[in-house]
């Protein structure tokens, strides 16, 4: 009667989570599409504590004072983030989940090793029939995958949070590419040995555990700031594939299918990022996009850099039709979001027509931005993708550039020796006005200068994204 009744649970959180999944796609469904997900994930908890016959009361001590103390540590961590660390926390957390794969293949190898003699059964158990030895075979193969790919993604999801967080730099070993695929060859090449009994050394285990999380520092210590949002992409479908592996493990329908659909939306977001970028998932894997290194010599600029007031940049935005906002990191660091909300409405009062163009690489991790100015109220139907907005540039009066950099680069349309060539940008070049919001002439997180600030139709506006908006917005009050 339990089985029954957890395994409709178990259909029930399975439901919720494809649910949730497909809100997600949408800014205005988003939160309830969490709510939904999470309250899957919940039911299936509770539903695996209270009705599977393997767990015993003894144990709920244990499992209690675990769940409240993750659930404190987590809603703390969630409280306390600002919106320019969230890239650093879901990197964070999604380590942790790579990191509990890789114990739960741990865990089951040693519950393994004490209930059969795993070490020696290339040779058969006597009579053992020969589909349980291949049974076993498949089991420690399983093992053996969610060992390697859950510390694999807790060990580069780690490196991804100090390099986020701007605490650890890009480092390239020499012959890196080799090291790296020798590294991962080596690894598969062990785990497939010892799953198929030909290793018979117990320790081993422990072999390809330290080798793969010393793979995994090495996999994402090269790659470039750049290429940050596809590596957290990419280590979001590694930790799923490997709670899936958690699932084939148990036999658990709602861990394999959750891991399942986490493992494929990464991965197709991956895909996506890619795509948005114009390059393939081996060349930002092998490429070190971002890291300061460039195929022939950069195109030297020309021009002259021009600032404007923010008194004059207030009268030319005042009297325009259209005004596109284009949001960057910089407006994250500057928690600049509310007063360009305001912004936003102020010039709208005056008439203007007020959009907001989104890259879907601005900012360190996929839909920051668009999080961002979520939480500042704007409105979803403003928010438009870079395939909806370009064409409207050519009609637009000015551009206002909050901290962007690399996404509106015209060097990915004109030098091919510029790393970023090729990579699809917001063509504001194409408006009537530009102007850029920046602290200094400092590059941006490709490591390469911006054609784009030395155009005759571009304007500097240097200083603080936050308080050089709060004053435009007391500029065009006072108009």
């Amino acid at each position: 009667m339990n089985q029954s009744i957890l395994n409709l649970i178990y259909l029930v959180g399975s439901l919720s989570f494809m649910i949730g999944l497909k809100m997600l796609s949408k800014p205005e469904s988003a939160r309830k599409g969490n709510l939904v997900a999470a309250f899957g994930m919940t039911i299936a908890i509770f539903g695996t504590i209270f009705l599977y016959d393997g767990i015993k009361t003894s144990n709920y001590i244990w499992i209690f004072g675990a769940l409240i103390i993750g659930t404190i540590i987590g809603t703390l961590m969630a409280k306390k983030v600002k919106m320019t660390g969230m890239p650093q926390m879901v990197s964070f957390f999604n380590g942790m989940g790579g990191a509990c794969a890789a114990i739960i293949s741990l865990v089951e190898y040693n519950h393994m090793g004490e209930t059969t003699d795993i070490f020696n059964f290339s040779e058969g158990f006597g009579d053992t029939p020969v589909a349980v030895i291949n049974g076993l075979k498949v089991k420690l193969g399983i093992i053996y995958l969610g060992l390697i790919i859950g510390s694999i993604s807790f060990a580069g999801s780690m490196i991804a949070f100090g390099k986020l967080d701007e605490k650890i730099k890009d480092k390239t070993l020499p012959l890196q590419k080799v090291i790296n695929i020798g590294m991962l060859l080596v690894i598969l090449g062990i785990g497939a040995a010892a799953s198929l009994g030909n290793i018979q050394w117990p320790n081993i285990i422990y072999v390809v555990l330290t080798l793969s999380l010393l793979y995994g520092v090495l996999f994402v210590m090269p790659i470039g700031g750049a290429d940050m949002p596809v590596v957290i992409s990419l280590l979001n479908s590694f930790t799923g594939v490997a709670a899936a592996m958690g699932g084939f493990l148990y036999d658990n329908k709602v861990m394999l299918f959750g891991g399942i659909l986490v493992g494929s939306a990464g991965t197709l977001l991956t895909v996506v990022m890619c795509k948005a970028m114009n390059r393939s998932l081996l060349n930002v894997l092998i490429g070190n996009f971002g890291g300061g290194a460039a195929t022939g010599e950069a195109k030297s600029m020309t021009g002259t850099i021009k600032e404007i007031t923010k008194a004059d940049a207030a009268v030319l935005m005042k009297y325009s039709k259209k005004v596109v906002i284009v949001p960057g990191y910089g407006l994250a660091v500057a928690q600049a979001q509310h007063i360009c909300h305001e912004l936003e409405e102020v010039l709208e009062a005056e008439g203007v027509e007020v959009k907001y163009a989104i890259h879907p690489v601005a900012g360190r991790m996929p839909g920051h931005m668009n999080v961002l100015l979520a939480e500042s109220n704007v409105s979803y139907d403003k928010l438009l993708e870079m395939d909806d907005i370009n064409p409207e540039f050519k009609t637009t009066d000015v551009v206002l550039i909050v901290g962007a950099n690399d996404v509106v680069n015209p060097a990915a349309k004109n030098d091919p020796a510029s790393p970023i060539y090729g990579m699809p940008i917001l063509d504001v070049e194409d408006a009537a006005h530009t102007i850029v919001l920046k602290r200094s002439m400092k590059a941006g997180y490709a490591g390469i200068e911006n054609e784009l600030f030395y155009s005759p139709k571009n304007s500097m506006l240097f200083g603080d994204a936050k308080k050089t908006l709060t004053d435009l917005v007391s500029e065009l009050k006072s108009l």
